[in-house]
């Protein structure tokens, strides 16, 4: 592979092309944020206050909707005029002074007209020109609102039979009201559960209802109030108004709307405060809007600044890449030819190529173990496989009958496939990282006794009471294995020893066999996978060759290490450090 590569291909050319691409980005966004960024600050200032103001706004409505004069709106102004930073005065249409958070200065342009029965549709985004908080002649007396009350939860009843959502809240009125969840009354069953609900009212809502008909009739030019019919929904918030000319000659729609509200607004204007200015200014100033902007000399500075740093950065970029593109280029074709890759400098660039080198090796490497891996999975699942395979056909053609013996055989051969497949996944286990541990304090002397019970002979010590953090399950497969290995290799006469100790916030375990003992040449691979010291992989000893490979993987899931020492016809002693 070439070293040389096209120039529109160069990692110069590109890391050029796309710092000058970002630099001059950058450069224009800089110099038109410069001169954006006060009048932005400012607005985004403004939409803040307007922000608050809303916030204002909805509070003096709700105030006023719910007083009949001003009186004692002063607190409520001081706490928002502080929240605000602003100066907040409400006067009359004749802009006389109501109330003030401080003393008033000069007023311009009101910001809002404060009327709950006007609302400022602009300002609150909603469709309800007349406050929901106000409710004048309809205030329910306690024992009406319990009477409603029963009605919610007769129509709540209703919609969970129906397996509709609901819960009673109260309205800014104060009427107990159903509410479903959004989306969960897909069947309509409100319309249905609501039907008593919606038209219920009570005696004085009943009278309220009977003025407005009558000034509603009057508003239409009709003498008998009896032709006009209003009705309620009291299922919305707030609740929808309605009201019908049954008469001969029924007038337009439009009309009775128009009268129905006028109506409304002559009933309730007696419980209201009434309509306010408010203006919302500058405590320094009196202004209500401030306004920013960069003269024409600071933009030419800045432009020129941004234009020579544009500059310097070009020529700095140009003479780092091309020092950079050098090792560069050495790595690509190591890379390339799969060889190493030379290590010529000490900075980033250096340690990239000895990442390299580190990872051809441990690739090398893992591929041989692969290879082993394969080999020995295949031998140890050869032999079992073969007997079983001999017996059955036999078994198949006649030449040997099923017995007690040749059941047991076989018996013994599935057992040891099973075991070598339970190794194999524990150990992949491992490998993954995903070796499940449930931590519980474990003792010790019981953990090490269970191991050992199934191998008469050996002998457990643990001098004192020892509590640790640890799989009891996997402590026990992990003593288990060594166990069965120590006495695997230990001659009839000879003994197996475990201990356990505390050393400091260190346990201890130690399995000590007077055995034949390991070489120490054999010892760096006493752990490794199929690994045996009888070159002929003879089985006359057992096992898969993977219990002492899968008990250090459990010694390292609990945070600690195991260690082997062995002298050569003396015996070995395994030892196992974990943390407590």
């Amino acid at each position: 592979m070439s070293s040389r590569v096209p120039l529109r291909h160069s990692l110069v050319t590109r890391l050029l092309v796309t710092l000058i691409g970002v630099m001059v980005v950058a450069v224009g966004a800089a110099a038109w944020l410069a001169t954006q960024t006060a009048t932005r600050a400012i607005r985004q200032e403004q939409g803040r206050s307007l922000s608050g103001e809303k916030a204002l706004y909805e509070a003096l409505v709700g105030y006023a909707a719910t007083h009949q004069d001003w009186s004692g709106i002063g607190p409520l102004l001081s706490e928002r005029a502080r929240s605000l930073g602003r100066r907040i005065t409400l006067t009359t249409a004749q802009r006389e002074v109501i109330a003030s958070s401080s003393p008033p200065g000069p007023l311009s342009v009101p910001t809002a007209t404060v009327d709950p029965l006007r609302l400022d549709l602009g300002v609150t985004g909603g469709t309800e020109t007349i406050d929901g908080r106000v409710v004048g002649p309809y205030r329910l007396t306690a024992g009406e609102v319990t009477s409603v009350h029963k009605i919610a939860e007769d129509v709540l009843t209703c919609l969970t039979a129906a397996g509709v959502e609901g819960r009673i809240v109260t309205s800014a009125g104060g009427r107990p009201m159903v509410a479903t969840a959004r989306g969960s009354d897909y069947k309509g069953a409100m319309s249905f559960c609501a039907a008593r609900y919606q038209n219920q009212t009570m005696p004085t809502e009943d009278k309220a209802l009977a003025a407005l008909a009558r000034l509603t009739a009057s508003c239409l030019g009709r003498p008998d109030p009896g032709d006009i019919v209003v009705s309620v929904n009291w299922t919305t918030e707030p609740p929808t108004y309605a009201a019908v000319d049954g008469s001969l000659h029924p007038r337009g729609g439009a009309q009775v709307r128009s009268c129905l509200e006028q109506s409304r607004r002559a009933q309730l204007q007696p419980y209201t405060a009434p309509p306010a200015l408010l203006f919302v200014t500058d405590p320094g100033t009196g202004l209500a809007r401030t306004t920013f902007t960069l003269s024409r000399g600071n933009v030419i500075r800045i432009a020129a600044v941004t234009g020579g740093v544009l500059l310097v950065t070009i020529l700095v970029t140009v003479l780092l890449g091309r020092r950079l593109v050098r090792p560069l280029r050495q790595l690509t074709e190591s890379a390339a030819r799969q060889t190493p890759a030379p290590v010529t400098t000490r900075d980033e660039i250096g340690y990239l190529a000895s990442a390299l080198n580190e990872a051809m090796r441990r690739r090398d490497e893992a591929e041989a173990q692969r290879r082993a891996m394969v080999g020995d999975v295949a031998h140890e699942l050869r032999n079992p496989l073969t007997n079983v395979r001999s017996w059955l056909e036999a078994a198949q053609d006649g030449l040997a009958r099923p017995d007690a013996q040749q059941l047991a055989l076989l018996h013994d051969e599935t057992v040891l496939l099973q075991h070598i497949i339970d190794d194999l996944a524990d150990l992949a286990a491992a490998d993954a990282g995903t070796l499940s541990l449930h931590l519980t304090p474990v003792g010790l002397r019981e953990t090490l006794e269970q191991a050992a019970a199934a191998h008469p002979g050996v002998r457990v010590e643990v001098p004192s009471p020892v509590t640790l953090q640890a799989d009891p399950v996997r402590l026990r497969q992990l003593v288990g294995n060594l166990v069965a290995n120590a006495i695997r290799y230990t001659p009839p006469a000879g003994s197996v020893t475990v201990t356990g100790t505390l050393d400091g916030d260190t346990v201890v375990i130690a399995v000590r066999d007077t055995g034949i003992g390991i070489a120490p040449e054999h010892l760096p691979k006493v752990f490794d996978r199929f690994w045996r010291a009888d070159a002929s992989r003879s089985r006359e000893t057992g096992g898969s060759g993977l219990g002492l490979a899968i008990a250090r993987q459990l010694a390292r899931g609990h945070g600690g290490e195991m260690s082997v020492a062995s002298v050569v016809g003396e015996g070995t002693t395994f030892t196992v450090r974990l943390p407590r």
